[in-house]
């Protein structure tokens, strides 16, 4: 099976084309007579508005027009997804206008909007607008939010979901265990940061209405456009040009996007928004932001007996698609053990920050990381090597498919071989007898080895599950994929194209794949969730098999034989002496294509191990990254050299969110990252360690290609095993001491907080 579908080329179809200066993206579509927006934003997170001005900015020269709310009687709400929130009642009553009406919620909440001939013109405009704003305390913590001092909706409740997995345990279960282990851990909010900001562009085309954005699911994004503004879905064309990354930020439709979609159908003319860098820091999504509690039970040999999770998700100002996420950690909350009791509780909660979204990994990070910390808490506790604890209480590889207490069925797996790939990848033996070396001499730099053994969902849920590919054969010889999937950089054109070659037995270069318009490809759910290669490439499977055994009947009609004495080979159809190439075939009988849905009954679940190698500085805080080991089973890989780069790609984000990234808001609420990306640090190469990267490969039974997710596992894995070994570098057995990011302060000041037992 493997073999069958690995790629048949080293490089990627894209970067010649990106690389060179060639790529097109939303801010290159030049449309004559196109207005461009720009936004007037709250200053502050929470307060009245008691006025907005906007007769000033309407003189400035180039200004088209300002309006607020007000001045805009018909412009839609933004939709709420509850097919993707599944909680529709977290939105009654709390209505979400893509301008503010009485009151803003988050800083940088948009006020009015202002188009000009450009976007000089437009920005000069917004800067005119007199905005007036009463401030109300802004609610920043799950723990401000709880205490219900101040509500942001009127006689609504805080708490927009609430809802948990497992079964409840017993209080004698904790009274009767050997030991237990409690911690608490901060998921910090992250931005996702892509190097390309949204951008939306709405052109009016006679009835029609034309979108190109930077979006992961076009599909979606124009049944909820129109949606919003009542008109059938074939009244919107969305067009997903290249886009430069995503990691869920661009999931959604934004209030920016319903506001100029509604105005350009307004003015009957073109109108664009490209968001700057400033912008996304203050009004771009959230990632993450999760207060844990946990509680670990063992007995006295360590096998794992309960574990509960409590979860306290700051979903910001307006619940969408963020509400739900946690529940995604509590399904994840069994990790990779036969932990048999297990317990996951959720509240999601609203505070006056701007709203989560899916962000890479999405909710698996937040399960694996609350896992992960603790069995290290627990092997603490207990005396034991952490690699021991984890090898006590995996789940079998002859278990599988196995049941979870939380509701997940994990379709295939090895832990115990992976965690020993990965022990051998690192010579682990080798550093725990130089770290023992270290910790016997006090001049030493502490050294710390982190372990972290992961298990995440790819694919979606319930009618996510499914994926849109087809395939049309041409008369010159070529052949044309369509799928439903949209990239932001994951190499769709190398590798999609090339699963339909490995089926057809021909070069990947006579196949062209498109995908990103709702007008060529008829439906599609797009690309998140580490879906596209499993999904999408099991669809285009299904199409292109599909599409030889029909060229096989045509033939079999031409030449008058029976369909079993036509063969197939590389392109060619065969009966005989008798031969025709498909395009010739095609050219004969008409049109030859098969559109196909691939489903998928229930999510795959890759796995791996990571492991982190550091040095500490007691005395300035800082932590040196030695080396890191990955070990990912993504099941079968399509292409070792894409799978590499996105595991890469993960896990200088995962570092990004243990050592260095994070969203601090001063007094009023406002994000305090006056400089940009010089206060929200992100990892560059130059904080890039060597990365050892090695595949396992167990096969998912659920797709024809047995391929899982490779997208996002760097992201869940590797934050725990940084923490972990910083952790196990400082011989700390209080877990509030490190709570993400690990910036020098944070690990200064834990060196010097340990207890009495704890010192070296």
């Amino acid at each position: 099976m493997r073999e069958a579908v690995v790629a048949q080329g080293w490089t990627r179809r894209e970067d010649s084309r990106l690389l060179t200066g060639r790529g097109r993206y939303v801010a290159d579509i030049d449309v004559p007579g196109c207005l461009d927006a720009a936004f007037v934003r709250s200053p502050v997170a929470h307060g009245w508005i008691r006025a907005v001005d906007c007769a000033a900015a309407r003189e400035v020269p180039e200004v088209a027009g300002a309006w607020t709310a007000a001045d805009l009687p018909d412009l839609p709400t933004l939709p709420f997804a509850p097919g993707a929130l599944g909680v529709p009642e977290a939105a009654a009553g709390r209505v979400w206008s893509p301008l503010a009406t009485d009151r803003v919620r988050y800083a940088g909440e948009s006020v009015a909007v202002v188009l000009g001939s450009d976007r000089y013109s437009a920005e000069d405009g917004a800067a005119a607008v007199d905005v007036r704003i009463d401030p109300l305390p802004p609610v920043l913590t799950t723990a401000e939010s709880l205490a219900g001092t101040v509500r942001l909706f009127d006689g609504l409740d805080n708490v927009v979901l609430e809802t948990s997995t497992g079964a409840p345990i017993e209080e004698a279960v904790w009274q009767g265990a050997a030991v237990v282990v409690e911690a608490r851990y901060r998921q910090q909010l992250l931005l996702p940061s892509p190097m390309e900001c949204r951008a939306f562009l709405a052109v009016p085309e006679g009835d029609r209405l034309s979108v190109w954005c930077s979006h992961q699911a076009p599909h979606r994004l124009r049944r909820e456009l129109a949606g919003a503004l009542g008109w059938p879905p074939e009244r919107i064309r969305v067009v997903v040009p290249d886009t430069g990354g995503a990691f869920g930020s661009k999931s959604a439709t934004y209030p920016e996007y319903i506001t100029v979609a509604h105005l350009a159908a307004l003015l009957d003319r073109p109108v664009r928004w490209i968001e700057d860098r400033a912008e996304t820091i203050l009004a771009g999504s959230r990632g993450r932001g999760q207060d844990q509690q946990v509680r670990l039970a063992a007995d006295a040999d360590g096998r794992m007996l309960a574990f509960e999770l409590h979860i306290d998700a700051d979903v910001g100002a307006y619940p969408n698609l963020g509400a739900a996420l946690p529940r995604q950690t509590a399904l994840m909350a069994t990790g990779v053990y036969a932990t048999p009791m297990v317990h996951a509780t959720v509240r999601s909660v609203l505070t006056t920050t701007m709203s989560t979204y899916p962000y890479r990994g999405a909710g698996r990070p937040e399960a694996t990381y609350a896992v992960e910390r603790t069995v290290d808490l627990l092997a603490r506790r207990l005396g034991m090597d952490p690699a021991d604890l984890r090898r006590l209480n995996f789940i079998p590889p002859e278990r599988f498919p196995y049941d979870t207490p939380t509701g997940r069925r994990y379709d295939s797996g090895n832990y115990p071989a992976a965690l020993e790939l990965a022990l051998r990848t690192l010579d682990y033996e080798r550093w725990r007898t130089e770290q023992a070396r270290r910790r016997a001499d006090p001049s030493a730099a502490p050294l710390g080895i982190g372990l972290s053994c992961y298990v995440e969902r790819s694919g979606g849920e319930g009618v996510l599950l499914s994926e849109f590919g087809g395939v049309e054969a041409c008369t010159d010889g070529t052949l044309v994929a369509r799928c439903g999937t949209s990239s932001s950089g994951q190499s769709h054109q190398t590798v999609l194209p090339s699963v339909v070659a490995d089926v057809l037995g021909i070069d990947e270069s006579r196949i062209r794949l498109v995908e990103g318009d709702t007008d060529a490809v008829p439906e599609g759910m797009g690309s998140f969730a580490s879906r596209s290669a499993q999904l999408g490439g099991a669809a285009l499977h299904q199409a292109a098999t599909a599409l030889i055994e029909q060229a096989r009947e045509r033939a079999a009609r031409v030449w008058e034989v029976p369909v079993e004495q036509v063969g197939w080979s590389r392109g060619t159809l065969s009966s005989g002496s008798e031969r025709i190439e498909l395009g010739r075939l095609v050219e004969l009988t008409g049109p030859l294509r098969v559109d196909n849905w691939f489903r998928m009954a229930e999510p795959s679940f890759p796995f791996g191990v990571h492991i982190a190698l550091v040095e500490v500085d007691v005395e300035l805080g800082t932590v040196r990254l030695l080396r890191l080991v990955a070990v990912d089973d993504y099941g079968v890989v399509l292409n070792p050299m894409v799978t590499t780069g996105q595991t890469r790609g993960s896990t200088a984000q995962g570092i990004g969110q243990a050592l260095y990234e994070g969203v601090p808001y001063d007094e009023t609420g406002a994000p305090l990252l006056p400089n940009g990306l010089l206060d929200y640090l992100l990892p560059t190469i130059s904080e890039m360690p060597p990365i050892d990267i090695v595949d396992s490969v167990t096969p998912t039974p659920l797709t024809p290609l047995g391929a899982k997710g490779a997208g996002e596992a760097g992201c869940i894995g590797m934050p725990p095993a940084i923490v972990n070994a910083v952790a196990d570098a400082l011989e700390l057995t209080d877990p509030d001491l490190l709570q993400m990011p690990l910036t020098p302060d944070v690990v200064w000041r834990a060196a010097r907080s340990r207890g009495p037992g704890e010192t070296r």
